[in-house]
């Protein structure tokens, strides 16, 4: 007998464990309508305050994968991967892995989100590139995926809908930092993209959307043992969100980033350092490498032999993009009006940065909405970040601001000197991979 809404709602509230038949029931009258907003918003409350094992959150996982279609790749030898970042400043981790990947055999379906928060959105930084589609059909995408190796592109209205409405009611709620909640709405979209494997990068630091150690390690082992648990062989990565990964923060500054790491021009940083362990951490699971060192160097001999930069000018192309953008990108990217130096008010290390205000500064500039139906300036932003550790002297730039008019462009460099502190001792350095959960 299938159990009344109310019924779910009072034993999760009361604490007891639910079936995966009430929960699959659930998700089926979330999805339809026949379950409102108040009973969607008391489940999301109830779990808030009682939890999921992990069983129960992989029953909602899949509840909320198969509320709508689910990708098939039938007929592409190679094996269907992906990753997934819990966002940061200055992360455009994906748009480099992915071809690098795919250059080495792998195909990677990358279905990418907007800017949430103070974060960056992938999608954001490719529709700089003019022309380029992030709503393909999906004819288009598989063809793609199928001869390029690599495409990344937005969610599809008919995959994992019940999420889109539990996560609208979670987010005016106070229930979106739930564990069970964010692994449910995080896996369910991965898993209906098809993979077989799947690698998560979650954030750790001041510009993170968890700066609590303890937290961000449960939520890690959350995601892992549910995806494992839904059949899908995944591991994580926890990496330092302490300052700006990349030397860049904002979407056209973060796509000519991309495209010189991708030319070999970003040796030794800690961008490159986050890239390649992923890099391996995807050949490993995949099969294609028996362990972290191997591969790292296939991805490595991928980026130095111009295969993935290939790679990435295929995937824009076939996408909609200029046929020679990696050659001129600055034909394409078109440059803010105003770019002023961010000078260094006095000598001594740069000691520490407050990350995600850096995010919001970037916003302030245009390039981030306040409301979701605002228009990005894609010009604007940050640009030659230094890393902190670098020995700076009075005068000296630390960054650059790209800005739409004068004015913008003195408000950002007064907000960006505020923002980083400089000290007579140089920071404790400290690797930007932290741990790893398998």
């Amino acid at each position: 007998m299938t159990m009344l809404p109310q019924e779910i709602i009072r034993r999760k509230r009361n604490g007891e464990r639910l079936e995966a038949a009430d929960i699959m029931g659930f998700v089926r009258g979330l999805s339809d309508g026949s379950i409102s907003e108040g009973q969607v918003a008391a489940f999301a409350m109830a779990v808030w305050f009682s939890g999921m094992d992990r069983d129960e959150t992989v029953a909602l996982t899949l509840a909320m994968r198969d509320s709508g279609e689910t990708l098939d790749w039938n007929g592409i030898s190679r094996p269907i991967v992906d990753k997934h970042s819990t966002g940061g400043v200055g992360d455009n981790v994906s748009l480099m892995l992915a071809p690098i990947v795919a250059a080495c055999g792998l195909a990677v379906p990358m279905i990418s989100g907007r800017g949430l928060g103070h974060t960056g959105g992938t999608l954001d930084k490719l529709e700089s590139i003019p022309g380029y589609d992030i709503q393909p059909s999906a004819a288009l995408f598989r063809k793609t995926v199928d001869e390029v190796g690599c495409a990344i592109i937005g969610q599809t209205a008919n995959l994992a809908p019940a999420d889109k409405r539990l996560y609208a009611i979670r987010d005016v709620t106070a229930t979106v930092d739930s564990v069970p909640l964010i692994t449910a709405s995080i896996l369910s979209k991965k898993l209906a993209a098809g993979l077989q494997s799947l690698v998560l990068d979650v954030k750790l630091g001041n510009g993170s959307f968890m700066s609590d150690a303890g937290e961000a390690e449960a939520l890690a082992r959350s995601l892992v043992d549910v995806a494992n648990g839904a059949g899908v062989r995944t591991s994580a990565l926890l990496t330092d969100m302490n300052e700006p990964l990349a030397d860049a923060a904002g979407n056209a500054l973060e796509i000519r980033n991309c495209v010189a790491f991708l030319k070999g021009e970003k040796s030794g940083s800690r961008l490159e350092t986050v890239v390649m362990a992923f890099a391996a951490e995807m050949l490993v699971a995949a099969g294609v490498a028996a362990d972290p060192v191997a591969g790292e160097a296939v991805a490595r001999s991928a980026l130095e032999n111009g295969a993935a930069l290939e790679r990435f000018a295929r995937m824009v192309h076939t996408l909609g993009g200029p046929a020679d953008f990696v050659e001129r990108p600055g034909q394409y990217l078109v440059p803010a009006p105003v770019i002023l130096p961010v000078e260094a008010e006095g000598d001594g290390y740069l000691q520490s940065c407050r990350t995600r205000d850096l995010g919001m500064a970037v916003i302030a500039l245009g390039g981030g909405r306040t409301h979701p139906n605002d228009t990005i300036d894609h010009r604007v932003g940050f640009g030659e970040l230094k890393p902190l550790g670098t020995r700076v002297v009075e005068g000296e730039p630390i960054a650059f601001v790209h800005a739409a008019d004068e004015s913008a462009a003195e408000r950002a460099r007064q907000d960006l000197l505020a923002l980083y502190t400089i000290a007579d001792a140089q920071p404790e350095a400290r690797s930007p991979i932290l741990s790893r959960i398998t």
